[in-house]
């Protein structure tokens, strides 16, 4: 005979069910009491205790299992009524293996995938973006995500659901114990959602500012009476430019515009590189120069005073760099457009004076005076550094100049020093030393190069708070932030030429002893290729004041003389360049067996520009374990541009960039590629 199971309640329900036997024991109690006081009274309580007892008995044994029996029927009718209800959940639901296998989906879901599901197929096999390796590793992470099926857009979430014991009780469907789990798949379909709030960021307004960025150049080439004219026109041009974007314009001062348009439009104005900097260009009623412009644009996600804020960066980017070109600065960083045009060279020295006497107030307040300029130090840099060392010296203050590596270029001129005894033996020091040496009452000044990355030590940066940038390169977006003083003319030849106008202002009738003067003089005829690239008026005055102190030209030409080594490494890389697209000059330099490859590959870009229809060069050469590009143009291309393409930068006639690899074929490769790339889009 099978015995029959032991069914008992429990929970809350058992506690309901044993209240009668509760009450039994207090009307017990209750008797004995009524019985001391009176026995007739208690006998009479006593029977209608034990009848009490008897129904309550007859009652619970007998509709205990009529109880057990509804409950049952309504866990069953509970548990269809709940696999109805999420079979036919109106929210798209599915049931997956570890491996991403179908175990069940409900209708919805069944519904988005077209009812073309096989038994133990792999949902990646429909949504390929939902495979395992997204799957969430642990109950405590939720995967969310969006993907695209059959032109809808769901944002699904993924969990991971788990079913310990389940091998146990289900005879069914064996899992591993490791993998006693299940993923949980949800879809909610935003496809309208995200369409709305496209809709609604293209209604955003992107604040924007426009300057006339040779305004005063411009106006002094034409005559009185028609500047006004002149005026007009560009104002014109400005107007029907923003007035087809639906946008608006309003005058603030002679030659500032502040713009407002939609975002939608904004990307048309991207699409067609905003076309303004070259319509302005057009306006030619006799002025002897162009008008051009600069843009900048500001996109913020939060308000429109900070998408303000953004449009002000962006121009004042866009003046550092030269002007003749858009900038845009959004939460994701700064974009460039246009730049291709050498900015006018302005005649006027006053902004040099300002900065003279900013520079003197610093240096006056300070004990401790640090000057460094880029890594892999070269004339130009080494020549200011001096001139920034004589600034110091003429208001009698203290000041060290750090170089780590000693380049080739550069050794004959460190060399003049180390011999000289007037000079102090700390002058020069290395990153080390000046981080020893550093303390709340220094500065640090900057020299030909805006960059952080790029100084001899960054870390200096971070010691001191005054800073002071002197640099004649386009502004990047990794700039030097935090200067006190930034002085960036990037019309300038050289920061030797810059530095030898802000010591005319220093002091009175400064004394430049010779040698001095001739790394001065040599940084110039470096960066100008003795004076035939970016030379203005400025650069040949600041050459007549250095040689007015002194400055021996024979001297300094023998000086940066090449050996026969390297003069012979740089025929070998000119013999190996290749004419790309019949106007671009690339050249490797390969197994040079020189000290400073770099400086010949420099040379080499410089001498392929002699090339009839050459338009700009690149020789690249492997230099402690990376490849360098040095890029040189005449007028016609920006290589500045092309190289912040590739993570470099510098000017628009001569810049540079670096790869972390020696692989030159790469290289060439990479400068193809950009330059395809480059011509494709319009930029160059």
């Amino acid at each position: 005979m099978k015995e029959k199971p032991n069914v008992r309640l429990k929970g809350q329900l058992r506690l309901y069910m044993q209240w009668p036997a509760v009450m039994i024991v207090v009307l017990i109690a209750m008797t004995v009491w009524i019985y001391r006081t009176d026995r007739r009274a208690g006998t009479i309580m006593l029977i209608f205790v034990l009848v009490y007892m008897v129904v309550v008995g007859i009652l619970y044994f007998y509709n205990k299992s009529l109880i057990l029996k509804d409950l049952v029927e309504f866990a069953a009718q509970y548990g269809i009524v709940q696999n109805t209800l999420l079979k036919e959940l109106a929210v798209p639901y599915a049931i997956l293996l570890d491996d991403g296998r179908l175990l069940w989906m409900n209708d919805q879901f069944e519904k988005i995938i077209g009812g073309r599901f096989k038994k133990g197929a792999h949902l990646s096999k429909y949504v390929p973006e939902l495979n395992r390796s997204i799957f969430p590793k642990d109950e405590a992470q939720t995967v969310t995500m969006e993907v695209y099926y059959e032109d809808r857009e769901y944002r699904a979430e993924l969990r991971r659901v788990s079913v310990e014991g389940f091998s146990d009780t289900e005879q069914l469907l064996q899992l591993p114990e490791e993998k006693e789990y299940f993923i949980a798949v949800y879809l909610q379909d935003v496809t309208e959602l995200n369409v709305y709030i496209k809709e609604n960021e293209e209604q955003r307004l992107v604040a924007g500012l426009i300057y006339i960025d040779n305004y005063d150049e411009v106006i002094n080439t034409v005559e009185e009476v028609r500047q006004s004219l002149l005026l007009a026109l560009i104002e014109r041009k400005i107007n029907q430019y923003v007035a087809r974007l639906d946008g608006i314009v309003k005058k603030m001062e002679p030659d500032k515009y502040f713009i407002v348009v939609k975002k939608h439009y904004f990307k048309q104005m991207e699409e067609d590189r905003f076309s303004l900097l070259e319509d302005v260009k057009s306006v030619n009623i006799g002025n002897g120069i162009p008008a051009t412009l600069s843009i900048g644009w500001g996109l913020s996600k939060d308000t429109y005073a900070q998408s303000y804020n953004y449009a002000r960066a962006a121009i004042d980017l866009a003046l550092a760099r030269g002007g003749d070109q858009a900038v845009i600065k959004d939460c994701h960083g700064i974009t460039y457009y246009g730049g291709k045009r050498e900015q006018t060279a302005k005649n006027t020295r006053v902004k040099a004076r300002v900065k003279a006497e900013a520079l003197r107030e610093f240096m006056m307040v300070k004990d401790n005076i640090f000057v460094m300029g880029h890594k892999m130090t070269d004339v130009d840099s080494f020549g200011a550094s001096i001139g920034i060392y004589r600034a110091a010296a003429a208001l009698q203050k203290k000041a060290h100049i750090v170089i780590n590596d000693i380049s080739v270029s550069v050794r004959p001129l460190y060399e003049e020093f180390m011999k000289n005894s007037k000079y102090p033996d700390d002058l020069f020091v290395t990153s080390a030393e000046a981080k020893e040496m550093v303390d709340g009452n220094s500065m640090v000044v900057v020299v030909d190069t805006n960059r952080p990355k790029m100084t001899e030590c960054e870390e200096l940066l971070g010691r001191t708070k005054t800073i002071v940038v002197l640099d004649h390169h386009r502004q990047s977006s990794d700039n030097i932030d935090n200067a006190l003083l930034s002085y960036i003319e990037p019309y300038a030849s050289s920061a030797c030429e810059m530095v030898s106008e802000v010591l005319q202002y220093i002091v009175d009738d400064i004394k430049i002893p010779v040698i001095e003067a001739n790394c001065l003089y040599a940084g110039i005829m470096i960066d100008t290729n003795n004076f035939m690239n970016r030379a203005g008026v400025r650069t040949f005055e600041a050459a007549a004041f250095l040689r007015r102190c002194g400055t021996d030209i024979s001297y300094v030409r023998k000086l940066l003389r090449d050996n026969m080594d390297s003069y012979r490494a740089k025929a070998e890389i000119i013999s190996r360049a290749e004419v790309y697209r019949k106007e671009f000059a690339i050249a490797k330099g390969e197994h040079l067996n020189v000290e400073s490859p770099t400086i010949v590959g420099a040379q080499a870009a410089n001498e392929l520009l002699d090339i009839e229809g050459i338009k700009a060069s690149f020789v690249l050469t492997v230099y402690n374990g990376r490849v360098y590009v040095s890029a040189r143009s005449i007028d016609e291309v920006n290589v500045q541009i092309i190289m912040e393409k590739l993570g470099g930068g510098g000017h628009m006639n001569a810049s540079g960039a670096q790869f972390d690899y020696t692989d030159l074929d790469r290289g060439v490769r990479e400068v193809k590629r950009t330059l395809d790339m480059m011509i494709e889009k319009g930029d160059i």
